[in-house]
């Protein structure tokens, strides 16, 4: 059983699912979409640079905001205490 290193609470129960996933994407897409758009209006660089650039920037963005969220979510869980044991 997983438990938490701080504070021993068990982590056996708690799951994000897809819940931060989902968050994500509107979160990085909210911000990139209009960015994307701003920077081919100004710029017009050419189509490798922009997808190289904007691919970076999701996935660098995306895999910094996934922890944060998914520990979130597991901590509004746990003072919800809507876990999988609750259900019965």
């Amino acid at each position: 059983m997983p438990a938490c290193e701080s504070c021993g609470l068990d982590l056996g129960d708690a799951d994000s699912a897809d819940g931060p996933a989902v968050f994500i994407i509107f979160i990085v897409g909210g911000a990139v979409v209009p960015l994307a758009l701003v920077t081919q209006a100004l710029f017009d660089p050419p189509f490798w640079l922009e997808m190289g650039i904007w691919g970076t920037v999701i996935l660098a963005a995306s895999l910094a905001l996934l922890r944060p969220a998914k520990a979130i979510l597991i901590a509004l869980q746990y003072k919800h205490r809507s876990g999988e044991s609750r259900r019965g």
